[in-house]
């Protein structure tokens, strides 16, 4: 599966309330579970007026029908190339 992150504009994203929230995420594992094919909604970030979430999914268009399933915005999906943080820096040879 490919790992793709999710930008997802919602004004007031960051105003929902915690009900919302788990009202969202209910709708989410539901529609995951509607799919009938590997998808992992692995985590999600709110941030202002955005939701950006990272789902494993075999194709794009698997991520899209999950939104379009949801009534959830995917304005834009993206493949992750590649991942990075701070350990990142030790695994480059010292020069």
């Amino acid at each position: 599966m490919q790992r793709f992150i999710i930008e997802r504009e919602i004004p007031g994203a960051g105003d929902l309330s915690e009900d919302a929230l788990a009202d969202i995420a209910k709708a989410s594992n539901a529609v995951v579970d509607s799919l009938g094919e590997p998808y992992t909604w692995v985590t999600s970030y709110v941030a202002g007026d955005k939701i950006y979430c990272v789902h494993e999914a075999e194709s794009a268009e698997a991520v899209r029908e999950h939104a379009r399933r949801g009534g959830f915005p995917a304005n834009s999906v993206t493949v992750i190339a590649n991942e990075i943080g701070p350990q990142t820096a030790t695994l480059a040879p010292v020069s």
